[in-house]
């Protein structure tokens, strides 16, 4: 069964394109000004327990099959998760290089990691790849850099692929810091991106403003709450994007919320409820501070944490919770493994 986006298409802001199962339009847009200018692919959706679906996007301008990887928990097994739902579709295979359609997206389609922060569900994926993987850049904060260097990719934990750090450096990525707030051409694609940090509990992690020429994507790594992390990390990192917002640039958010609001704010460890999404999505509002700017703007709801627990729905819960007490008109998206979305 062809998976499906519901949600009432606003009439103002920016529009989705959903594509499921058989690579198939599942949402119909009328004609609009506002061309869909990023096409991603979900590798890994959850946090958390399950192995081989850990957070990984697959970032790229609708067209160009010059793509980077947002975070990288998993990765083959969401490009074969991906190759049988038809979402990569529109890439042909090259008899010159990777026969196979996910070898050759991970090998070749892939130009860059974009690493939010060190934590396993979020690089596995490229560890696990990197005997096999062709040269690329790994963009991070200094902090997130440090930690590979010094825990991953260190000769103990797992062969040194990088270009620093411990003797012998086998060089095949190279380490790319990025400044707070710079945007960077990122090497090899058609986008630049722009980092801002996170507070995940004792861990800095990242935000990642990508920009297609006017157009924009923000992804954010794992992150709590201001109020909770007692930081102003979200608070500045609205003020940077409502710009964008105001200008109707920003196309979409991929944002986690990793526990609904069963949980106590003290065990959150670094992480959003439904509640505090809703909340930081009403402060990015008041940012941007003009009526009902969030109106239609696409938010994929990522990071979701499953439960052992055959009473609990995780998913089922936090998606009813935002989308009934939403008071910013956003339009909230779950992706599964192997889903492709364009904005």
């Amino acid at each position: 069964m062809t998976r499906r986006f519901i949600g009432k298409l606003a009439t103002r802001g920016p529009r989705c394109l959903c594509i499921g199962l058989a690579g198939l339009l599942t949402t119909t847009l009328p004609a609009i000004a506002h061309v869909q200018n990023f096409d991603v692919v979900a590798l890994g959706a959850h946090g958390g327990i399950v192995d081989g679906d850990l957070t990984a996007y697959l970032v790229r301008p609708v067209g160009d099959d010059r793509a980077v990887l947002c975070d990288a928990g998993t990765i083959m097994k969401g490009l074969e998760a991906a190759e049988r739902k038809g979402s990569l579709n529109d890439i042909r295979p090259s008899p010159d290089l990777d026969k196979e359609r996910p070898g050759l997206v991970a090998r070749h389609v892939v130009r860059a990691y974009l690493i939010s922060h060190a934590h396993l569900d979020h690089i596995a994926g490229m560890v696990a790849l990197s005997p096999d993987d062709t040269p690329k850049p790994i963009y991070a904060l200094p902090s997130v850099i440090d930690v590979l260097t010094q825990h991953v990719f260190n000769g103990a934990v797992w062969p040194n692929m990088a270009d620093q750090g411990t003797a012998p450096r086998l060089g095949l990525y190279h380490y790319a810091p990025l400044k707070v707030g710079q945007a960077d051409r990122i090497a090899g694609t058609a986008l630049t991106v722009s980092a801002y940090p996170l507070s995940h509990a004792a861990v800095e992690s990242t935000a990642f403003l990508l920009r297609n020429g006017d157009d924009a994507l923000l992804y954010l790594g794992d992150t709590g709450a201001d109020t909770v992390e007692h930081r102003h990390n979200l608070q500045d990192l609205w003020q940077a994007v409502a710009p964008l917002i105001r200008a109707h640039h920003l196309h979409g958010i991929i944002i986690e919320c990793s526990y609904d609001d069963s949980r106590a704010d003290a065990r959150l460890f670094g992480h959003l409820s439904p509640h505090w999404l809703l909340h930081e999505l009403e402060m990015l509002e008041k940012a941007v501070g003009n009526e009902k700017p969030l109106q239609g703007l696409p938010v994929v709801v990522s990071h979701i944490k499953p439960s052992l627990i055959s009473s609990r729905q995780p998913e089922r819960d936090i998606l009813t919770t935002l989308r009934q007490h939403d008071r910013t008109g956003s339009r909230f998206i779950r992706l599964e493994q192997g889903d492709r979305v364009q904005f």
